[in-house]
């Protein structure tokens, strides 16, 4: 069987679905690898390190040949559409935003894995993409933090003075924030954080923070994922974190619920509360953002209460393409390793009995397996009958 890897085309994506490594590793496996010429560069491969690697460098993908399709972002339909029925894809899906590629899916007969639906099991850890991406993201958006902080983050005892540590407070201790948590203090700033899950206050202190508890109610879903709070919850628990906020030179928020808009946790107020140079971080930007007014991939200046300064808010966007090289060195280990969980003798033949495999399945013979999108993809359409039970030959959605 042959496994293409694609070089991506959305602008400020850097990263790659396969690195040499993960090549010699498919190879092991008994595929065939083409990849695109190029895909590798902004990652530090190149198309001689694949071809050593034992892959056939190509100028394009011929879609409709492979029986494995490798990548990073979400496809669009029209690269579904292209696929052959029967084809195998790896790769982050984001279906409930990307309904109409979910739908091409399905009526093309694609088996699609969507690895933001890994299950949060230990034997599926080295396939979860969620936290390899989120872990680089963790540490990016406290770099980005000190770049812009106009003071240092350790703390300085000099002949001129003493300078004291800068004060980092980190929402949501999921693996990004405790990454960030882990950065901050490597940098050496006062780290304080806060969570609604109640396992998080351990996490936080073996990062070396300090777990601000809120006087709330707990709110953890399954896979040890947060809960969206309620309006009132989620007002009540900005009033209470805005005294912290109004401390922290820096704020780092991370805060994602999977599927869902990114909840609002600091109001545009809490950040004028703040002192003038301080530094906003809104790791959930591009979901919506847990800040008010953020944007993603920009630096907003907010003016502060007593209009003697101003804060900067930073929108991250493409974090984990920020640093491409260990990103992909992380992603492509996830692509290999779920395809050798389903490979035996050279052929990838899912075994839907496996946990991991069949959680991971988004699409497969013509119907959507993934109940929460099947679902949405009904509602969107207003059929009767799920999206979850159309089979190859149906049109489906229309």
């Amino acid at each position: 069987m042959k496994a293409g890897i694609a070089r991506e085309a959305l602008d400020g994506e850097r990263r790659v679905a396969a690195t040499p490594e993960t090549v010699k590793q498919m190879v092991g496996l008994g595929l065939g690898v083409d990849v695109q010429s190029g895909a590798g560069l902004a990652a530090g491969h190149s198309d001689d390190d694949y071809r050593l690697a034992g892959a056939a460098v190509v100028g394009s993908l011929d879609l409709g040949s492979l029986d494995v399709y490798c990548h990073v972002r979400p496809m669009d339909p029209t690269t579904a559409g292209a696929l052959r029925r029967g084809a195998v894809t790896v790769g982050l899906g984001s279906p409930s935003s990307e309904l109409p590629t979910v739908r091409a899916l399905a009526v093309g007969g694609i088996t699609a894995f969507a690895l933001e639906l890994v299950p949060r099991i230990s034997r599926a850890q080295s396939m979860d993409a969620l936290t390899s991406q989120a872990l680089v993201a963790g540490y990016r958006c406290v770099l980005e933090a000190a770049m812009r902080l106009p003071r240092f983050f350790p703390l300085y005892m000099t002949a001129a003075g003493t300078i004291p540590p800068a004060r980092v407070l980190v929402l949501g201790a999921g693996v990004a924030g405790l990454q960030a948590i882990g950065t901050a203090k490597r940098l050496g700033a006062r780290v304080s954080a806060n969570d609604i899950r109640p396992a998080s206050a351990d996490e936080v202190a073996s990062m070396g923070g300090t777990f601000i508890k809120l006087d709330l109610e707990t709110a953890e879903a399954s896979g040890g994922y947060a809960r969206e709070l309620s309006a009132d919850r989620g007002a009540l628990q900005r009033a209470l974190l805005a005294p912290h906020v109004a401390q922290a030179d820096v704020l780092i928020t991370t805060a994602a619920v999977p599927s869902r808009k990114a909840p609002l946790l600091v109001s545009r107020e809490m950040v004028q509360g703040m002192r003038p140079g301080s530094v906003v971080v809104d790791l959930a930007a591009e979901s919506g953002g847990n800040v008010e007014g953020c944007i993603p991939g920009q630096d907003i200046s907010i003016p502060t209460g007593d209009g003697q300064g101003a804060v900067t808010l930073v929108g991250m966007k493409d974090v984990a393409s920020a640093m491409p090289a260990d990103a992909s060195r992380l992603y492509a280990k996830n692509v290999a390793n779920l395809l050798a969980l389903m490979t035996t003798d050279g052929v990838v033949s899912p075994d839907f009995d496996d946990e991991v495999v069949a959680g991971t399945c988004l699409t497969h013979d013509g119907a959507v397996r993934h109940g929460p999108t099947a679902e949405a993809l009904t509602a969107l359409a207003g059929e009767s009958a799920p999206f979850g039970n159309i089979h190859p030959g149906t049109e489906g959605v229309r």
